[in-house]
């Protein structure tokens, strides 16, 4: 009989007590701890870390290395490149290209100049390559690389009689200048796989190569580490100013929305105010109709009851569809919306803000819709309020002219003048001017002066009664 005592826990050692026919009892440990079951494709973390490791160095050193990829003309808006007269800017664009040629050449003066007047032609190719790979950086960036490393031995043995291996002194240039350019284009994870190619390739050489007693991989190592960490810090400066760039630009685009949008339901408000008095008032005015008139036809008070439910009609969908502009906490006011004639109390508390105007008035006054009205009030209003912020201590000037087909408006002011500072603004005023116009099918300019001033034009075209139909649209 053999009887099995196993541990409690999977991890614990398991007693087996076994009988040997015709021999002692023995005991045996298993001391192995079994392990859990892994589910079918589950890989360990350590074997994930490893092939993202491998998977980078092949995405980053190995796919499409020889790819073309041009080195591009850099950007001539920069804040030192732009102050430079037209023709220098058109040259600065080549700065890079002009900066990587002259490695190369100094590559190539460097291999010269080692050979003295022994052997010219073997210090000649030590500087002749490496400056070609120098060179395809412009064009085959990570190529250039692996032409610099895989040259070295080549080159290295060439120039060997100074003392320095496996980099002579014009690869030892070169090579350093290629992993800069490349790291330049590409970014910091291929300066890291370049440096660690290097110091293998280091490593190989001095185990399977050999060389002299001079060995220059500790000072490669060094230098290019030094040079490459430079490198990347611009690099990621340059990205985060670049991001930076991109994050305020697309602020900016989305305030000038919201603006826009809030202006839109500021001006869809107060058309609601003003479109809801008026049928408002054709409700009750056609409901009442018939009361002033003895004996009216049936058919005459058929036809007042059609317009009062059509104008109800019309009313409970305006409010519904416009309705959903207003905040929660908009009340709508009390008191009818401004028009032109209260342009004087407007002037009055203007100059109490302490800004000059004076109001000129040309043509015949007459009466406008009330759209009109309101917007021309409003632009007047913005225009005075911007050069109250912008321009404090200096004279304003409006001018309301009433000609044919439509209502002009100018409004100028002169430049700042006293010892109090402009505010500064976002715009946003000028943005909410341009929608009430372009809402009226109007024209309007919006420019500084010669003086040193500002000017705003306006004309918002009124149709003649005779080309409106009832409902107040051109027929046109």
């Amino acid at each position: 009989m053999t009887p099995v005592v196993p541990g409690t826990d999977p991890g614990e050692p398991v007693l087996l007590w076994t009988t040997s026919r015709g021999g002692p009892r023995t005991v045996v440990e298993v001391t192995e701890k079994t392990e859990p079951f892994k589910a079918r494709g589950q890989k360990s973390p350590e074997y994930r870390l490893v092939v993202g490791v491998v998977g980078g160095l092949r995405q980053t050193l190995f796919h499409d290395a020889f790819a073309y990829r041009p080195l591009p003309p850099r950007a001539t808006d920069g804040p030192l490149v732009g102050r430079l007269p037209g023709r220098l800017r058109r040259y600065a664009a080549w700065l890079p290209h002009a900066l990587v040629a002259s490695a190369a050449l100094i590559t190539l003066f460097i291999g010269l100049g080692m050979g003295g007047f022994g052997n010219t032609l073997a210090y000649a190719l030590t500087g002749l390559i490496p400056a070609a790979a120098v060179l395809m950086t412009l064009v085959r960036p990570v190529g250039a690389y692996w032409i610099a490393l895989l040259s070295a031995p080549f080159t290295g043995a060439l120039g060997n009689t100074w003392d320095g291996w496996p980099w002579a002194p014009a690869p030892f240039f070169a090579h350093i200048a290629v992993m800069v350019v490349v790291a330049a284009r590409t970014g910091p994870r291929t300066a890291v796989w370049m440096w660690l190619g290097t110091a293998a390739y280091a490593l190989a050489t001095q185990v399977f190569l050999g060389g002299s007693s001079v060995n220059d991989s500790p000072e490669m190592l060094f230098f290019s580490a030094l040079a490459l960490l430079i490198t990347t810090m611009v690099h990621v400066r340059r990205e985060a100013q670049r991001e930076v760039t991109v994050q305020r630009t697309v602020t900016a685009i989305e305030r000038d929305k919201r603006t826009l949008l809030e202006e839109r339901t500021n001006i869809a408000r107060e058309l609601h105010d003003v479109v809801a008095h008026h049928m408002s008032v054709v409700a009750i005015q056609a409901e009442a109709a018939p009361y002033r008139v003895e004996n009216p036809p049936p058919e005459l008070e058929q036809a007042f009851v059609t317009i009062r439910e059509n104008a109800v009609s019309a009313l409970t969908e305006l409010r519904r569809v416009l309705g959903v502009v207003r905040a929660e906490d908009y009340e709508a006011p009390d008191a009818p919306q401004p028009t032109l004639a209260d342009l004087d109390r407007l002037l009055d508390n203007v100059r109490d803000a302490g800004l000059t105007v004076d109001k000129v008035i040309t043509g015949a006054a007459r009466e406008l819709p009330q759209g009109v009205e309101l917007s021309a009030y409003r632009i007047v209003q913005e225009a005075l309020s911007n050069s109250l912020r912008h321009a404090p201590g200096a004279d304003a000037r409006v001018e309301v002219g009433y000609v044919l087909g439509g209502l002009g408006l100018r409004i100028v002011n002169g430049p700042a003048t006293g010892l109090v500072k402009p505010s500064p603004g976002a715009g946003h005023g000028i943005t909410g001017m341009r929608e009430r116009v372009t809402m009226l099918n109007g024209e309007m300019t919006a420019e500084p002066t010669a003086e040193g001033g500002y000017e705003v034009t306006v004309f918002l075209p009124v149709p003649h009664a005779d080309r409106l139909d009832p409902a107040g649209e051109d027929l046109a």
